[in-house]
């Protein structure tokens, strides 16, 4: 009876969290000229239509060099701040994991305004070079969490005996420790990708003069219009999510991973 009870309460929640995502790609196949579901239909102009216009075509590309450059910068440096996380004492180390996750406790919107001030100051407010700063800042504590947790299950006597044999700090680094925390480095990178490309109030206070986000441009494209197109371009989103979690399982798997 409760095994019963309990996959009927997981059915309940895995169907409030898939069934919207369900609707929108319904939606964005749709041969209506409206975002309904059923969807009265089946056609792929939608997703023509997106690609064909230079908009979203601008902001998507935005978007991944943002989201892309944001991974590379922000699993280097989550990768430093945990192994100095590592070396450090119980004490010591439980104020520094606080420090580095500190934009996850606050609010974004907070975080966003205390930027821009900071950016403005420095001259970086409204360009590229800002928003990119200001994507790592945010996306930094979920690539370091990920890390920390992966370093965390291996066993220092590993580093001990490696030590013991004559490698050095960066030899015991590059042969010991990387291929056991690179299901963290990914997992952290996947993370800081998709906070990147979803990222909307940071990029809509530091968004570069001239320049969109996809969020941004589907933002005002639905101030406007409401037909699917917009499914079409979240629909594209939830691919590039699934596409990430399948590279991470073929190269490491979920179990190892997560």
């Amino acid at each position: 009876m409760m095994r019963a009870l309990s996959a009927a309460v997981l059915g309940v929640i895995y169907a409030f969290l898939l069934l919207p995502l369900v609707a929108v790609v319904a939606a964005s196949l749709t041969a209506g000229e409206l975002m309904r579901v059923p969807p009265q239909g089946l056609s792929l102009k939608w997703f023509a239509r997106f690609l064909a216009s230079e908009t979203f075509r601008e902001a998507l590309l935005l978007s991944l060099q943002v989201a892309v450059t944001t991974v590379v910068v922000t699993v280097v440096l989550a990768t430093l701040a945990a192994l100095c996380h590592r070396a450090l004492s119980r004490r010591l180390a439980a104020t520094y994991r606080v420090a580095m996750t500190l934009p996850l406790l606050l609010p974004e919107l907070l975080t966003a305004i205390g930027l821009l001030f900071f950016l403005n100051g420095l001259g970086l407010g409204k360009t590229l070079t800002g928003l990119q700063i200001a994507h790592v800042v945010i996306a930094f504590p979920f690539a370091f969490l990920a890390i920390v947790a992966a370093l965390e299950q291996v066993d220092p006597a590993m580093e001990e005996a490696s030590a013991s044999l004559g490698a050095g700090g960066f030899g015991t680094f590059r042969r010991v420790l990387l291929p056991l925390i690179r299901p963290g480095m990914l997992t952290g990178g996947l993370f800081a990708f998709i906070v990147s490309f979803d990222m909307f109030t940071i990029s809509l206070l530091l968004k570069p003069v001239g320049g969109n986000t996809l969020p941004l441009a589907l933002f005002d494209f639905l101030t406007y219009d409401f037909d699917p197109t917009a499914a079409a371009a979240a629909t594209l989103s939830v691919i590039a999510a699934v596409i990430g979690v399948l590279a991470i399982e073929r190269m490491v798997g979920l179990k190892r991973a997560f």
